[in-house]
C-alpha cells in the first residue's frame, strides 16, 4: 500500500552520468520502479560525486523520502553515505543489514562491500542510498517500500501509540 502524502525524489551520484546523462540507468530503474508501485517522484536529479553538491541536493528537496544512487562503496571516492550520515539524526542499521544479506544471495559474498544505508534527516526527511547498479538499486527500493508508510508514520509520531504493531 502506498501513500499520497510524500513523495520521493531519487538523487543520482556520478561523475560519469553528470557528464553525460544518457548515462543514467539506475535513475531510471528506480523511478519507473516506483512509478509502477503508485508512488509518487517529484524529479530525477543528478549530482557529482562531491560532498557540498550532495549536501545541496538533499537541502534544496521539497521531497519526503530521498533515495541516492551511487556511493556505498568502500573506495574513497565513495562519500554518499558519509555526507548522509552526517547530516543524519538517526541511522536505521537493520537496513542495510537486509540489504546485504539480500544481496549475497545474488551477487555473493562482494555485497558485504556495499554500506547502503537508510537514515531520518533532521527535518524528518528520510534518506535511502543505495548502490549505483541497476540491480541494487531494485532491490533497495523493493525493501525500502515494504517499510517506508510505517517508518514515515514513526517519524511523525511524537506521541501517543503505535498504530501499527505488526
Amino acid at each position: 500500500m502506498n501513500s499520497t502524502r510524500y513523495c520521493f525524489e531519487i538523487i543520482v551520484v556520478s561523475d560519469r552520468v553528470a557528464e553525460n546523462p544518457q548515462e543514467d540507468v539506475s535513475g531510471e530503474v528506480a523511478k519507473r520502479f516506483l512509478e509502477e508501485k503508485g508512488y509518487c517522484v517529484n524529479r530525477k536529479i543528478v549530482v557529482r560525486n562531491n560532498y557540498r553538491e550532495i549536501l545541496r541536493a538533499i537541502r534544496e528537496t521539497n521531497s519526503r523520502v530521498l533515495v541516492l544512487l551511487g556511493g556505498t562503496g568502500p573506495s574513497p571516492r565513495d562519500i554518499t553515505v558519509d555526507v548522509i550520515e552526517n547530516a543524519a539524526w538517526r541511522c536505521i542499521p537493520g537496513f542495510g543489514e537486509l540489504f546485504r544479506a539480500l544481496s549475497i544471495q545474488r551477487i555473493g559474498y562482494k555485497a558485504i562491500l556495499s554500506r547502503a544505508e537508510l537514515c531520518i534527516l533532521h527535518d524528518g526527511k528520510v534518506s535511502v542510498v543505495l548502490p549505483g547498479s541497476p540491480q541494487g538499486a531494485a532491490l533497495g527500493l523493493e525493501v525500502l517500500i515494504n517499510v517506508i508508510n510505517h517508518l514515515l508514520e514513526e517519524v511523525d509520531r511524537f506521541e501517543g501509540i503505535h498504530k501499527h504493531e505488526d
